[in-house]
């Protein structure tokens, strides 16, 4: 088939040329998908043209901002491949306390031009995760407990539907698209930009971490638990388990490191860590401590679960993580790192009918993270991540949709509650019948539609 060339402010990639392969590469190295066309878009005339042209042309269309996607949603396998990073601006109206971000813009610009005034919002703790992606998901960061997520931060959004219109939602235009936008995913249509409220956060954190053996993990464990239901809202405790068992509790303190650090005697409960952290740091440095330093070199597997509880057997699966040496799986490969964190105080004071993100009620996002390199390893790894996960599924009450990966369905139904899924069917039904944004935690249309 020969396929129209659109006319574009941007650029159009096909295989061998120059820079291809850099477009087409994302953060999970073992996806090497080859899109028959990528643009690489620098306006909203490119992104409706290239709906356009892949519709006409029957091409599957993905969507790459931040390339976090660890299917590679973003990347179409023969198909067309919409690059926004070209579209990653972000400007600020500090007066107004709002935030215009593209996009195609990653969380580190949302970060660095809003800290620039003390501003700031939620958006993840990675600086090089997409807006767009985290967003549309929910959007969990170290702010969600003080302004809750970063869907219920934004005012407006302009999108590409998949009939090629712009449409603007709000919760007075589109209603409806905006509901669904707020935690529905990319399936109903391609955001080219948010607008964000802004709050004042100040610009400096404190991180407090506190290093158990396992054999003193469980205990101190309990005790961090239970300080968990009553912490202030600036704190959210974080808990995580690696090489060699050993079990990281603390939390982050996002806010004036002072009033921070006169919450430190309650951790003096959890007993004798071999070793204790207390960092204070900028907001911005904090969004970037997690960063993948080595770019997009490694192969990569995910698995998540939502707890509304964490019961004491809950703690022992986590710190285990499905295998009695706390360090191996049965496969023989290094079981994933795997860590918890907080949800709570403003997350849950958004009323659950508000938008279509689910599990207001939840207490810990749990998520287990393998990277590794020798691709021969890869069956043993996504065993290991599978084996860990199994741990802790009796305890689990659903999952965050921007974690779902190669669930398919099973997984889209545990992202979100039976009648939020029937919502977001008929929302399907109305913005994409066709189901044109399919590369995705998918919610099919009805069958009536199909």
């Amino acid at each position: 088939m020969t396929t129209s060339t659109p006319r574009l402010d941007g650029h159009l990639l096909r295989p061998g040329d120059d820079g291809y392969d850099g477009a087409r590469t994302i953060w999970n190295s073992a996806v090497d998908h080859r899109p028959a066309m990528i643009v690489r878009a620098a306006s909203v005339a490119d992104v409706v043209a290239s709906v356009r042209t892949a519709r006409d042309a029957g091409l599957e269309i993905g969507v790459r901002c931040g390339g976090h996607s660890a299917v590679g949603y973003g990347v179409p396998d023969g198909g067309l491949m919409i690059d926004l990073t070209p579209l990653g601006g972000v400007r600020v109206d500090p007066e107004r306390r709002r935030a215009w971000v593209q996009g195609g813009a990653l969380l580190g610009a949302l970060d660095r031009a809003a800290q620039a005034h003390g501003l700031g919002t939620t958006a993840g703790n990675v600086s090089h995760t997409g807006v767009g992606g985290l967003t549309l998901g929910g959007g969990m960061g170290w702010l969600a407990r003080q302004y809750g997520l970063s869907c219920d931060n934004v005012e407006s959004y302009e999108v590409v539907t998949a009939a090629g219109e712009v449409v603007r939602a709000t919760r007075d235009e589109h209603p409806d698209l905006f509901w669904g936008l707020r935690g529905g995913g990319g399936n109903f249509g391609i955001v080219t930009e948010f607008e964000f409220r802004l709050h004042d956060t100040g610009t400096r954190t404190l991180v407090v971490e506190y290093d158990f053996p396992l054999e003193r993990a469980f205990a101190a464990m309990r005790v961090w638990r239970d300080l968990n239901e009553a912490a202030p809202r600036q704190a959210t405790f974080t808990a995580d388990v690696g090489a060699g068992g050993v079990a990281t509790l603390g939390f982050v303190w996002a806010g004036d490191p002072e009033a921070g650090r006169t919450y430190l005697p309650a951790l003096d409960a959890l007993g004798a860590p071999d070793t204790k952290r207390v960092a204070e740091m900028s907001y911005v440095d904090l969004q970037v401590r997690d960063d993948s330093v080595q770019g997009h070199a490694y192969r990569r597997y995910m698995k998540g679960h939502y707890l509304r509880e964490l019961p004491d057997a809950a703690i022992e699966a986590f710190l285990l993580r499905g295998s009695e040496s706390s360090t191996e799986s049965g496969t023989g490969v290094p079981l994933p790192g795997a860590g918890l964190q907080a949800y709570g105080g403003a997350i849950d004071d958004v009323p659950d009918e508000d938008a279509a993100f689910g599990h207001r009620g939840t207490r810990f996002e749990w998520s287990a993270s393998a990277r590794w390199t020798d691709a021969a390893e890869d069956e043993a790894r996504i065993a290991s991540a599978r084996q860990t996960a199994a741990a802790l599924a009796p305890f689990a009450s659903g999952v965050y949709v921007n974690v779902v990966s190669d669930e398919g369905a099973a997984g889209v139904r545990r992202a979100y509650p039976a009648a939020k899924l029937e919502k977001l069917t008929a929302l399907k039904d109305a913005y994409d019948p066709e189901n044109v944004f399919h590369l995705n935690a998918n919610i099919r249309p009805s069958p009536a539609q199909r």
